[in-house]
């Protein structure tokens, strides 16, 4: 079984992630149930560059059609709901919309480098806020630029106890080693595999253990076969955690990161689906 904890929907500037992309994607490559959250809450398109005025969509309004989404394969999909963080939080407005969708709703996504809003700056409160009130894990983009580092989640969710927070990269293109000590040093604190070598996922097998890494793809950033090959023809990284990994790792260890840590933090049942 594999879940994966990080793939995106929705249109935003030369990016078009259908549902039905996401849908053909996992069934081409095995994959039996995605989180998504959608493209369409970026803030910034490129460091301190704001999406025009015409392409901004509101929080709201955007995971509004997450869940509309979802709501149609609720089997093979569930929400993520990306906050905007450098703007207005709707925190009342959003309530009343989790509360009434919650079946549908399984964490809260953050993208400190697209909303330039560091995760342990204090406008983040309203949303670890949200995250307690219904048991919520809060996803979050790490690397890139210096307000999205895992060092800053990690002060995050050190001083958020009750919340459970998912470095999502481990610090892109880092080498992920300063993000797996650190989420070894919190209960509290996840990381995923998303553009993740597997040398570094074995060091943190070896660092935290296999039950605080989530398997990830980012798909279909890449299109529909992204987890086959990027942009460039190279073979994909996700073929090496189909395929290598599974005889590097203890069978424990291999479910745990592809699928088992996934139902146990975002309280997937899929024999319930």
């Amino acid at each position: 079984m594999i879940i994966d904890s990080h793939a995106h929907i929705g249109n935003m500037v030369v990016l078009n992630l259908s549902v039905g992309k996401v849908l053909r994607s996992m069934e081409r490559y095995g994959v039996d149930f995605s989180l998504v959250s959608s493209i369409e809450s970026t803030e910034y398109y490129k460091p301190h560059k704001r999406l025009p005025f015409f392409l901004r969509r509101s929080t709201l309004r955007v995971c509004k059609k997450t869940v509309r989404a979802v709501r149609r394969h609720p089997d093979k999909l569930g929400a993520l709901l990306w906050i905007q963080t450098g703007r207005k939080i709707p925190v009342e407005r959003l309530s009343r919309f989790i509360e009434k969708n919650r079946r549908y709703i399984y964490g809260i996504k953050i993208h400190p480098y697209r909303s330039e809003v560091a995760p342990d700056d204090p406008r983040m409160e309203p949303v670890y806020a949200l995250a307690k009130r219904f048991g919520l894990p809060v996803a979050a983009h790490t690397g890139d630029m210096a307000c999205a580092q895992t060092a800053l989640l990690f002060n995050a969710a050190k001083a958020h106890p009750d919340v459970k927070f998912i470095a999502v990269h481990m610090d892109l293109e880092s080498g992920n080693k300063e993000a797996i000590d650190l989420i070894a040093q919190l209960p509290n604190l996840y990381g995923d595999t998303t553009w993740v070598p597997v040398k570094s996922t074995l060091y943190a097998v070896q660092t935290c253990g296999s039950q605080k890494i989530l398997f990830g793809t980012d798909n279909p950033i890449d299109g529909e076969t992204h987890m086959e090959f990027n942009r460039a023809g190279q073979r994909s990284l996700c073929q090496e955690y189909f395929h290598e990994f599974r005889d590097m790792v203890s069978r424990e260890d291999y479910d745990n990161i592809m699928y088992k840590n996934a139902e146990r933090l975002f309280g997937i049942t899929l024999s319930d689906k």
